[in-house]
């Protein structure tokens, strides 16, 4: 069994998987890479905690060998890591409370077959499509997951980023970590992006709920650009668009979900009919369709209401974040068909400077994916049409770019 060019995960050896949850169906078990891979592969633990033992061959070093199995762990739920290099490719692991520990995750952009040397796909994805920039073109750029005083330098460098880039500033949930308290943003956000204050449009989180159920010093940092306080929800025009700011955190209290018929889902359908712009894009903390390596944490199909109302209305393009990665979807429906006429464009784009996270196997439609870059999406938006470029921070090698026209309404 080979290789291909697509996103492999391997666990080793093969007769110790266990499925990972909502990984089950997306875990590929590759048996012969024993040519290609050392048979016994050890690496430490950079993202696990202190506290975690291990059933397995878990020397004071804290590495890992295959097979290893968590026991028990002082920190609840998952822990990520970047991983190691060997034979030339990148390789990250996910350590998680009952399951294989060693979850190899193969970069598809240097993957190479064992039995057959394949060029690398290439990590700039870009689609022919009309819209040249012009005069009344509309700036807005941004990112989600974005600043911590325990991990600074990624929003120091995003930030670099948006201060050489006019426009409105989308920040797309996660805004200042760990847990959006009254600190985080004075401390961790305002150094950063919060020196784009005036300009920046925001959108909640799930961290922003972590130190107040009601995401009261968010609420209270942004003032009236974060909308109704305790709804969060908001629009506005930008040039020949309109823009939506969703709240994605459907359990929040107060908020009364995003299902059909909803307040939210009201308020979206009325506020579309009421501003018939030929252009329009939403932004929210959540994804409706993401390949992040769990599941549970990536696709929120409670979110489905919402998508069928903006793309009932023919809306372009959705933002979101919550992934610490970069995807970028094909035009799809709301239940992930594809739809070249009148499909949404889905970028996720939580690549604001807290920390990265891998990806697991490709969804359908899913165009260009990256998971170790930091930097943002700056996005030129014209009359009935548009263009996309994701900007990397210094040093950074992977760009995506592309334009597209706006279906109309």
């Amino acid at each position: 069994m080979g290789l291909n060019q697509s996103d492999i995960r391997i666990t080793l050896p093969g007769s110790l998987v266990k499925p990972l949850g909502g990984l089950s169906e997306s875990l590929m078990i590759i048996r012969r890479v024993w040519s290609y891979l050392p048979r016994l592969v050890r690496q430490r633990v950079i993202g696990c905690s202190k506290g975690q033992k291990w059933s397995l061959n878990s020397p004071p070093d804290r590495s890992l060998a295959s097979g290893d199995r968590l026991l028990e762990s002082k920190e609840p739920l998952r822990h990520m890591g970047r991983g190691v290099t060997l034979r030339g490719t990148r390789f990250g692991f996910a350590c998680r409370l009952g399951a294989i520990a060693l979850v190899l995750l193969v970069k598809p952009a240097i993957v190479q077959n064992p039995s057959k040397s394949e060029p690398a796909q290439p990590k700039q994805g870009r689609v022919a499509a009309p819209g040249s920039s012009s005069d009344d073109t509309a700036i807005l750029v941004g990112a989600g997951d974005i600043a911590s005083c325990k991990a600074p330098e990624g929003a120091r460098a995003t930030a670099e980023l948006i201060e050489k880039i006019p426009g409105i500033v989308f920040a797309a949930g996660d805004l200042a970590y760990e847990s959006g308290s009254t600190r985080d943003f004075e401390m961790c956000y305002g150094p950063t992006w919060g020196r784009f204050k005036g300009r920046t449009r925001p959108a909640l989180g799930n961290h922003e709920y972590a130190s107040s159920k009601a995401a009261a010093p968010y609420f209270q940092y942004w003032g009236a650009a974060a909308g109704p306080e305790g709804k969060g929800y908001y629009s506005y025009d930008l040039g020949a668009w309109h823009i939506i700011v969703l709240n994605t955190n459907c359990n929040a209290p107060g908020l009364g979900g995003c299902g059909a018929g909803s307040e939210q889902e009201q308020w979206l359908r009325k506020d579309l009919a009421e501003h018939p712009a030929a252009c329009a894009l939403a932004y929210g903390h959540h994804a409706l369709f993401s390949s992040g390596v769990f599941a549970e944490h990536a696709i929120h199909p409670e979110l489905r209401p919402l998508w069928q109302a903006l793309y009932e209305a023919h809306a372009d393009m959705i933002l979101a974040g919550h992934e610490h990665s970069y995807e970028r979807f094909a035009p799809q429906d709301p239940n992930g068909h594809s739809d070249a006429q009148l499909g949404i464009v889905e970028i996720v784009v939580g690549t604001g400077g807290r920390s990265h996270t891998p990806l697991g196997a490709a969804l359908p439609n899913s165009e260009v994916r990256d998971f170790d870059t930091f930097g943002v999406l700056k996005l030129s938006l014209g009359p009935g049409h548009y263009r996309w470029e994701f900007i990397p921070v210094a040093g950074g090698q992977f760009h995506d770019s592309g334009s597209g026209t706006c279906h109309g309404r």
